[in-house]
């Protein structure tokens, strides 16, 4: 069996790359602050929200992606990430092209300006279950991903299905 050498193994252990850390409940600038002191490379995208009480409006500022912080670390510093309990778990990225890429559009999309909100990725073929209305509790699939709005709930029986469009926060996705 061959040893990889010591200064290769080394080396792979510096190198930095992207996580995707999910963070425990309200914890993303938390995590944002200690990474920031730890001085490794991060990226917690925020909006700015306005909520009106009563008489009174508040603005600040909250996580686009509830629960999750990106960052890039080694190997070598991976544990520091987890020194104040602040995460669940950290998701390792397969693509980092890919995801650099879309990072910064999401970086883009931020700095706009423009009003935006999250929402699930719709595609054809996805379970989902309808958590709102007057259909609440039945489940279909996603037919068509140019108008994801479209699901199809079975009658298996008859081989058939029905089209029903619905607002998508009316959708929950189902594994």
């Amino acid at each position: 069996m061959v040893q990889p050498s010591p200064q290769l193994v080394e080396t792979d252990l510096a190198e930095p790359r992207w996580l995707v850390c999910h963070t425990r409940p309200r914890c993303e600038k938390k995590l944002a602050a200690l990474l920031a002191a730890e001085e490794l490379s991060h990226y917690l995208p925020l909006i700015t929200s306005v909520r009106r009480y009563g008489a009174s409006t508040k603005k600040f500022t909250k996580p686009l992606f509830a629960g999750y912080v990106f960052v890039q670390v080694s190997a070598l510093r991976k544990a520091r990430i987890y020194q104040q309990d602040l995460i669940a778990r950290a998701i390792e990225i397969e693509d980092e092209a890919r995801f650099l890429r879309q990072v910064e559009e999401v970086r883009a999309i931020v700095a706009s300006g423009y009003e935006l909100s999250v929402r699930p990725l719709l595609t054809r073929g996805r379970r989902v279950k309808i958590v709102g209305g007057p259909l609440r509790g039945l489940e279909g699939f996603v037919d068509d991903p140019a108008n994801p709005q479209g699901v199809v709930l079975a009658v298996d029986v008859l081989q058939q299905g029905l089209l029903v469009k619905l607002p998508a926060e009316n959708l929950q996705i189902l594994p």
